[in-house]
């Protein structure tokens, strides 16, 4: 599995960033553990799954984690993340 993560300020890309998991792991562990590897390469905290997230992901293996999904304020607009790959 690919998962590419986007950190998007004023329609600009600031950083991004892809990441593999070749395990046998479940879908959902290997997403939550790309989420964990980009939030230390970035330095972020955690975002929160809220239910548009949930949704959104749901129908298009795509979703924007937003100042709202994050407890800590945030300096950019959002941060995309997008299944790009899967095994």
């Amino acid at each position: 599995m690919r998962i590419w993560f986007k950190m998007m300020k004023d329609n600009h890309l600031l950083r991004d960033t892809t990441i593999t998991d070749e395990s046998d792991d479940t879908r959902t562990h290997k997403i939550f553990r790309a989420i964990d590897e980009v939030c230390y390469a970035f330095d972020l905290g955690k975002p929160i799954w809220l239910d548009v997230n949930v949704a959104e992901f749901k129908r298009h293996a795509k979703t924007r984690f937003t100042r709202d999904s994050f407890i800590e304020s945030i300096d950019f607009d959002f941060l995309e993340m997008h299944v790009i790959e899967e095994d």
